[in-house]
C-alpha cells in the first residue's frame, strides 16, 4: 500500500539548509537560524538554558503565560530574576523597559513574549529593544505566535535569540520550530558552563555540529514530514505575499473587535486598547454571571470546527480567544464566531444584535 506521507526518500542536509535560509529570508535575518525537530517549547527553553546561568540577572516580562514559565525556567537555570509584570489586558511599554533597567543596571538579559495568544496582547518590540540594546543586555524573543499576523525583524530590532514556530499565523505544522542567534549569543552560551551539551535541548551541539560544519551532516534523522509542511507553508506565506498574510490577520483582529462591540450581550474586548492587541487573535470578555468555558461551548455546539477557545486555567471563567490565525483569518471566519457567540448569549436571555454585529465586521474589513 502507497501514501503520499510515507515511502518518502530521506531529507537531505542541502534541503534542509534551503528551508532554514527560507526561514532567514522570512525574518529578514542574516543571522544563524536552527530549525529544531520539536514544538517551540523546545528552542524557548533550549535558549534560555543555554544563555542563562548562575552569573545571569534576567528582566523577565510577564505580559501572560508564557513569560511566567520563561521566569521559572530562568530561577532553574540559577539566575537572578526580576519579574516586570503587566495586567493581561495591557502590553508592557519601553518606559516601564527602561526604568526596570535603571532600577537594575545589572541586568544583561532580558525575556519578553511578542504576542501572548492566550491574553491576546502584544507588545512594541522595536521600541523595547531600543531600550535594551542601549543598556547592554541580551534580548529573548517569543515570536511563535506573532510571525507571520505582524513584523518580526530580530536584525532591526537587536534580538539576539528569536524563536518562531509555524502553527499559528504561519498556519504551518508544530512538529518543527526555529530560532535566529546573534553572534552575541553563541558566545553567551559558550561562555556558559552549564548550557546544555550532548543533549537534544543543546543549541550549542547544532552550532558545532551543524552551522560550524557547513550545514553538511545532521545531528539526527530530521522530522520529514514536518519539515516538508514548513517548507510548503513558508512557500506558501511567499506566493500571498508576507504584507498581505499580515494585513489579513490585522483585519480579522479589527473585525473581530468591532463585531464583538456591535454584537452586544455583554461581550467586549479583553484586551482594552486596540493598540495593545495582537493580529494572531483577539481576546474578549463575558458579561458578568456567564462563564467563558460554558458560553464557548454553547457556541460550538452548532459548529464545532470554529476556532472559539476559553482562557485558560483561571482566565476559563471571563475570556474567549477567537483565534483567527492562519488559514482562519478570514472574514467569514470572524463572522462565523460571532454569530455563533451571539446565539449561545441570547439562549442565555442576553440581548444582542447580530444584524449590526455583521455590518461591522464587513466595515472594519474593508
Amino acid at each position: 500500500m502507497t501514501h503520499p506521507f510515507l515511502d518518502l526518500a530521506p531529507l537531505s542536509a542541502a534541503h534542509f539548509a534551503s528551508i532554514e535560509d527560507r526561514v532567514a529570508r522570512l525574518l529578514d535575518t542574516r543571522q544563524d537560524v536552527v530549525i529544531m525537530q520539536g514544538e517551540a517549547l523546545l528552542p524557548l527553553e533550549g535558549a534560555i538554558r543555554a544563555a542563562a546561568g548562575p552569573g545571569t540577572t534576567a528582566l523577565n516580562v510577564i505580559t501572560g503565560p508564557y513569560g511566567q514559565t520563561f521566569g521559572d525556567w530562568l530561577r532553574d537555570c540559577g539566575a537572578t530574576v526580576i519579574d516586570l509584570a503587566v495586567p493581561f489586558h495591557t502590553a508592557v511599554t519601553a518606559e516601564q523597559i527602561r526604568t526596570a533597567l535603571a532600577e537594575h543596571p545589572e541586568i544583561d538579559f532580558v525575556s519578553l513574549v511578542h504576542a501572548e495568544a492566550a491574553t491576546g496582547n502584544t507588545n512594541p518590540v522595536a521600541e523595547i529593544g531600543e531600550a535594551v540594546r542601549a543598556h547592554g543586555a541580551l534580548f529573548y524573543l517569543d515570536a511563535v505566535a506573532s510571525i507571520g499576523a505582524e513584523p518580526v525583524l530580530p536584525d532591526a530590532w537587536g534580538v539576539d535569540l528569536c524563536v518562531i514556530g509555524a502553527q499559528k499565523a504561519m498556519g504551518g505544522p508544530a512538529g518543527v520550530s526555529a530560532v535566529s542567534v546573534s553572534e552575541r549569543a553563541w558566545a553567551r552560551m559558550a561562555a556558559n558552563p552549564r548550557a546544555p551539551r550532548r543533549s537534544y535541548l543543546s543549541l550549542l551541539d547544532w552550532k558545532e555540529r551543524w552551522v560550524d560544519g557547513g550545514r553538511r551532516t545532521l545531528l539526527h534523522a530530521p522530522a520529514q514530514l514536518e519539515m516538508l509542511a514548513l517548507e510548503a507553508c513558508v512557500e506558501r506565506i511567499e506566493a500571498e505575499g508576507p504584507a498581505t498574510v499580515m494585513a489579513r490577520h490585522a483585519r480579522a483582529a479589527a473585525a473581530t473587535r468591532a463585531g464583538a462591540v456591535a454584537l452586544g450581550g455583554g461581550l467586549e474586548p479583553y484586551v482594552r486598547d486596540a493598540a495593545d492587541a495582537a493580529p494572531v487573535a483577539t481576546t474578549l470578555r463575558t458579561p458578568s454571571g456567564i462563564v467563558a468555558s460554558e458560553l464557548v461551548a454553547r457556541a460550538l455546539a452548532g459548529d464545532a470546527t470554529l476556532p472559539l477557545a476559553a482562557g485558560g486555567g483561571a482566565l476559563a471563567g471571563e475570556m474567549i480567544r477567537v483565534n483567527h490565525y492562519g488559514a482562519d483569518a478570514t472574514v467569514g471566519v470572524v463572522q462565523g464566531c460571532l454569530a455563533a457567540l451571539g446565539a449561545a448569549l441570547a439562549e442565555l436571555g442576553a440581548s444582542v444584535d447580530l444584524e449590526g454585529a455583521r455590518r461591522s465586521v464587513e466595515n472594519a474589513w474593508r
